[in-house]
């Protein structure tokens, strides 16, 4: 089972890269490395492109060291460097710098079967012309298929929809729904591929998301 998902899942990842269209596609990476009971560091690494694997859209580098007040809610300080890439029009592209502190607290939750998340996120983004704040919150849940519980050969359904607003006008800045399966290889590292829409003032995109979770001790 674990071999035909992985296989199901780069199949899927190399026939959305091999072809150009409006649906982009993301590959992410989330670290957690473990200090002690009680502290964290988190690492993330997300390439975005446009259409194929070669069109970057954006480079996210995310760090944090995160805080267990208990096991269930936790609270963390980061850092994120962004590298973009936006086409103008009549092609010219445009290269985008934003140096991003923020601070979240983290809230889990188990209902039967299902593990929820609820993410409260503040941003303070440096932009090149300009500083805003955003505030961000995300809703998330696992929902193992084949098994009782998030363990070792699970298949699961996951889903989010996360909305951010600024701090000033427009309020508004975007929200993402997102849909996918994920396989658990071990109580250290899973993954799962889905699709996400993102609405961002009055346009819509598709991307297809491959997700790579591992925790780890330091």
């Amino acid at each position: 089972m674990r071999k035909i998902l992985l296989a199901v899942l780069l199949l899927a990842a190399t026939h959305t890269f091999a072809q150009q269209s409006k649906f982009g596609n993301w590959l992410i990476y989330f670290g957690n490395g473990k200090i002690s009971d009680k502290w964290s560091i988190w690492t993330e690494a997300q390439y975005r492109s446009y259409n194929i694997i070669d069109d970057r859209e954006q480079l996210l580098l995310r760090t944090a060291a995160m805080y267990n007040i208990t096991p269930d809610v936790s609270v963390a300080q980061g850092y994120a460097f962004v590298s973009g890439r936006v086409y103008n029009a009549g092609g010219k592209v445009t290269h985008t710098t934003e140096h991003r502190l923020y601070q979240q607290v983290l809230l889990k939750q188990k209902i039967n079967r299902v593990s929820i998340s609820h993410r409260y996120r503040i941003e303070e983004r440096f932009l090149a012309s300009r500083f805003r704040m955003r505030f961000r919150y995300f809703l998330s849940a696992n929902v193992p298929i084949n098994k009782k519980k998030m363990g070792k050969g699970a298949v699961y359904f996951s889903a989010y929809n996360e909305i951010f607003l600024h701090a000033d006008k427009p309020v508004f800045d975007r929200n993402r729904l997102y849909g996918g399966l994920g396989y658990v290889f071990s109580n250290r590292f899973r993954m799962e591929a889905g699709a996400m829409t993102q609405i961002q003032e009055n346009t819509s995109r598709g991307q297809f998301n491959l997700i790579a979770f591992h925790n780890f001790d330091l």
